[in-house]
């Protein structure tokens, strides 16, 4: 009988492996297929880095073939990739390029070795427990095959370890000192916590103590308490969306009702105005008018903002400030120094400070309180640890085959391949959604611990969260099903732990096989398809994005998840190395699942993903390395211990374990070597380098020579100008990209065979993408396939009725083959076709996108003739009177007869009015940390370091549109009135289509208007 059940669960094994196998490769194949399909088609979400970002940042357009996507991320070279998406991007793309080639010289070596002796051990073991270890008889002397082997596998990674970590402290210290972020405010300022009382009054102390440090001061800001302003700013901000949007339902009301009008034939009738009750408590109260009431309140708010900001010595100062040197070094050096002799006084400071990634409400918190509260989240995050244990050891045994049958009803529930699949799929995917809820509860105890930085809380978040995923995913999920068979046993004999746990880790390779295959193949797959953001972007703005400022935030390309990212991949890192001796077919899955992310990553961080916010020079680097090093003592401690479960009183049996326990103390001593060796030059700009550069800036230009040969000291001669061999760059290149994992002499032996290598023909060396011709804003495939087929009116998306010419579509052989862009027709705001040699000076460009949702704006607004006489009587923000009632009065306007099905991308404009301002206006994508410079003066450094709440403007820019005929004008005006001064409303930049629906300009940012801007900012006084 026991022999039938080993049998059974042999063959079971097998089958849940293979029907896993097969389901994952099926899903993803279809992904993938999905995925190729959509990518031309919806750009918006698979290629909104071709548009979204600063220009110099953009990514080239890619053909609609449906591969053609692989090969063009791929020619994307190192430099190029850090100039695009930053240093952080590049270690991370790095890191999943190593493993990659880790794992595949682990799964060659495993192939043709380990599995071999498997296979041959004359163990009992059946079915794909045959390729592991425990098909090994105890004493068998095969055993230092997997010893010899675990030690070259262990000095393979520990080899990979320095030479990636050679090449990032080069990355960082060149990241560090070149120009684009050394010349930011940040860079050169230091966020100080816990000052003393004595301190917090003195600034002019504060300033005295640190002009110690070279170069000396330049500014200090102490922080202070704005919560009650905090709320009112809130309170203002709420009333205006609320207004925003019910003023742009009455102005699509308008629109409709004026059309129903004309087509029954009858009299406009004015829609009615919302109302709504003053009280929160529901029914209470009697109904009043929403826009006069919500109109009046942003107007007191504002008069509340404006007094309050007006002296912000009325608010306490917080023990916490911020030191802006003159020099970057000394703010290094400042961060590395004991700053006061009273216990945790000043005890925290923070480099490379941007105001944006400050937790305001965690900015005056005392040391003893906030050590409190770190205890009590330690606390909470232990007990969390416990329900998440319970919960997760509780589903996986209810989805296992034996724990099934003990249900009444199931007991004789046959052993199928449809069980097989049910059992190798559910608990992963259960146990996924059941992580997925963690990082929330995690993020929410490190703010509450008092956390000051938002990247501080993520970068913690990396171990707390891989922490959850070693224990819970690892440890308990895929051992409980054996090691808690056995507890009772281990209870009644706790000398038997070490044999149980040596016998059964081997036993559980099957979980670690399904689960690395989900993740793999469906896992690689489901992120590039994006559905969820495909969801976000197409379905959900019919449904919930109703205004224009709710259009554009819909239109927000996609951030990576960092924090619960990196933790996962260093997971199938331990999943992969702890068993690559005990059952090494995992090290092929493993392979593949590093190279399918791999590619995947580069296409979505190249494509898709937009950090701006997340620049930590690559800080989240070292958490990976040293995550990877919990890996390989895990797996350390399991060889050791199965060599002690197999002990005996053979010599043989000893040396074993001897051998093993010393791989084990040398890898402690190469992590002491590591932490003792690169951590001080990772996190901290050397003396050295800084004077090196501060006595030649231009060596900071140039892209680092990643040779272990070159000096981190660069001289003189290595300048911008000067010339360098074509090979040679190759060569180093080449060297930069593979030194750390192929030896030197290997490459260079593959070099000599093939130099065609290093004359293969690539963009210039310069690190800033748009030197590379091939990255052109957009390339000539998206041209042809943009204008091509583009002649006729698509479903009524242009404002007015009008056909395309039919030269737009023919091909202009003296443009490469590229059809001729489409001729503009210009209208005025009554559908009226106007003189387009008339129209050209002071027309407005604009596209449509083939979501009615979203409004292309090429070039400026109307010009600045069709503004009237009163233009010159307006505030100096605004180029445009207040709109006129009469519909033959509008601005002529200039709308594109051709429509984009697929893409939004910006265009220089035809207008030479606007252009200008147009295209220097600072994109809604682009973080304001971006326009902080040191040119800036002192007052706009100490404003930008303080509080947001003090930075509030006491004025609300209300982005809505407007109808074609101008019937909502008199409400819009009224408003202003009601706002008294404090409202602005703008109406560019977005309109109301043929259909009645919103379109905006997704691009623009109501909140940081240009000059060219449209704007009523004060109420007419001859319609109002």
């Amino acid at each position: 009988m026991a022999d039938d059940s080993d049998d059974a669960k042999s063959t079971n094994d097998t089958s849940t492996f293979v029907s896993s196998l097969v389901f994952n490769l099926v899903v993803a194949a279809a992904i993938i297929i999905v995925f190729c399909i959509l990518r031309p088609r919806f750009k918006r979400v698979y290629a909104p880095r071709t548009y979204a970002v600063a220009k110099e940042k953009r990514s080239p357009g890619i053909s609609k073939s449906p591969l053609a996507w692989i090969s063009k991320v791929m020619e994307v070279r190192d430099e190029q990739i850090i100039a695009r998406v930053g240093l952080d991007t590049y270690m991370f793309l790095r890191y999943m390029r190593s493993m990659f080639i880790v794992f595949t010289v682990l799964s060659i070596l495993s192939l043709a070795t380990i599995i071999p002796v498997n296979i041959t051990g004359g163990g009992d073991a059946e079915g794909i427990s045959v390729l592991t270890m425990s098909n090994l008889p105890k004493n068998s002397s095969k055993l230092w095959v997997h010893i010899v082997f675990f030690m070259i596998f262990v000095i393979w990674v520990m080899k990979n370890i320095l030479g990636e970590l050679n090449v990032y402290t080069r990355l960082r210290l060149w990241w560090l000192t070149n120009p684009e972020h050394a010349n930011k405010v940040g860079s050169s300022t230091v966020m100080v916590s816990t000052l003393p009382e004595t301190l917090i009054e003195r600034e002019d102390k504060i300033r005295q103590m640190f002009d110690i440090f070279p170069g000396g001061v330049r500014q200090v800001v102490v922080n202070r308490d704005c919560s009650d302003l905090a709320d009112i700013v809130k309170q203002r901000d709420k009333y205006a969306l609320k207004l925003e949007k019910i003023l742009t339902t009455y102005a699509v009301n308008c629109e409709k009702a004026h059309k129903k009008a004309e087509k029954k034939g009858t009299e406009y009738a004015e829609p009615k105005r919302p109302l709504m009750r003053e009280s929160k408590i529901p029914f209470k109260g009697p109904k009043i008018d929403a826009i006069e009431f919500l109109s009046t309140e942003i107007a007191r708010l504002n008069q509340e903002i404006a007094e309050s900001t007006s002296d912000e010595t009325k608010f306490k100062r917080q023990s916490s400030a911020f030191v802006l040197f003159r020099k970057q070094i000394a703010a290094h050096m400042s961060a590395q120094t004991v700053l006061d002799y009273k216990p945790l006084s000043m005890n925290s400071v923070s480099l490379d400070v941007n105001p944006e990634d400050i937790i305001w409400s965690n900015m005056n918190m005392n040391p003893y309180d906030r050590r409190i509260r770190g205890y009590i989240s330690f606390a909470i995050t232990v007990g969390l640890v416990i329900v998440w244990t319970i919960l997760t050891a509780f589903l996986a045994g209810l989805v296992s085959v034996k724990s099934l049958k003990k249900i009444p009803g199931l007991k004789n529930i046959p052993d199928s391949k449809w069980l097989g699949i049910f059992t190798g799929i559910v608990p992963s995917i259960v146990l996924a959604v059941l992580m997925a809820l963690l990082p929330i509860v995690l993020r929410l105890l490190l703010r509450l611990e008092g956390t000051p930085r938002v990247s501080q809380v993520n970068m913690r978040l990396l171990h707390r969260y891989y922490f959850f995923q070693v224990w819970n995913v690892y440890l308990v999920t895929i051992l409980s099903t054996t090691i808690l068979e056995t507890a009772s046993e281990v209870v009644k004999h706790p000398e038997l732990i070490v044999e149980v746990i040596a016998t059964n880790v081997p036993k559980s390779a099957n979980p670690i096989l399904t689960y690395v295959l989900l993740l793999a193949f469906t896992g690689a797959a489901k992120e590039i398809l994006q559905i969820a953001r495909l969801v976000m972007r197409y379905v959900m703005p019919m449904i919930f994005a109703k205004t224009p400022r709710s259009i554009a935030k819909a239109e927000t390309p996609a951030e990576f998840d960092w924090a619960t990212s990196i933790p996962t991949h260093s997971l199938i890192f331990l999943m992969g190395f702890s068993y690559s001796f005990i059952a090494p077919l995992v090290n092929c899955f493993v392979a593949v699942y590093f190279g399918l992310f791999y590619v995947v990553y580069r296409y979505q961080f190249l494509y898709v993903y937009n950090d701006a916010n997340w620049s930590t020079g690559g800080l989240s680097f070292p958490k990976s390395i040293s995550q990877m090093m919990v890996g390989v003592y895990i797996s350390e401690v399991y060889m050791l211990l199965i060599m002690v479960s197999r002990i005996d009183k053979s010599a043989n049996a000893i040396v074993r374990v001897v051998f093993t326990a010393i791989i084990l103390l040398c890898t402690v001593g190469v992590h002491l070597y590591i932490n003792d060796a690169y951590m001080p030059i990772i996190n901290y700009l050397p003396i050295r380098a800084a004077a090196d550069v501060e006595e030649n800036p231009k060596i900071s230009n140039n892209f680092p020579d990643l040779s272990k040969e070159a000096d981190l000291s660069l001289n003189d001669s290595t300048d911008a100008d000067s010339t360098i061999e074509s090979d040679s760059k190759a060569r180093r290149r080449i060297y930069a990209m593979y030194g750390s994992l192929v030896p030197r002499k290997l490459i260079d032996y593959i070099l000599a065979k093939v130099p065609s290598i290093l004359h293969s023909k690539s963009p210039s060396n310069s690190p800033n993408p748009s030197d590379d011709d091939s990255n052109s804003d957009i390339a000539a495939e998206e041209l042809a396939s943009e204008y091509q087929g583009k002649t006729k009116q698509s479903n009524g998306l242009s404002m007015f009725p009008h056909d395309s010419t039919a030269a737009g579509s023919n091909v202009n052989s003296a443009n490469g083959g590229l059809p001729s862009m489409p001729v503009a027709h210009h209208y005025n705001a009554s559908g009226t076709e106007i003189d387009n040699s008339a129209a050209a000076a002071v027309a407005d460009g604009k596209r449509t996108s083939g979501n009615t949702n979203i409004l292309s704006i090429d070039s400026g607004v109307m010009a600045a003739a069709a503004a009237g006489p009163g233009a010159n009587s307006l505030s100096p923000y605004s180029m445009h009177p207040s709109m006129p009632q009469n519909p033959a009065a509008a601005t002529t306007q200039s709308i594109h007869s051709y429509t984009s099905a697929t893409e939004l991308r910006q265009r220089p404009g035809t207008s030479s009015a606007f252009s200008t301002k147009l295209h220097n206006r600072r994109s809604r994508f682009e973080p304001a940390s971006a326009q902080l410079t040191p040119f800036d003066n002192d007052n706009a450094l100490a404003e930008a370091f303080s509080n947001p709440a003090l930075r509030a403007k006491s004025l609300v820019n209300l982005w809505v549109p407007i109808d074609n005929n101008g019937l909502c004008n008199e409400l819009f005006n009224k408003v202003l009135g009601w706002g008294n001064g404090t409202i602005r409303i703008i109406t560019d930049r977005t309109e109301i289509n043929e259909k009645g629906k919103v379109r905006a300009d997704v691009d623009f940012d109501p909140e940081n208007p240009d000059l060219s801007t449209r704007m009523m900012t004060k109420p007419d006084t001859k319609s109002a």
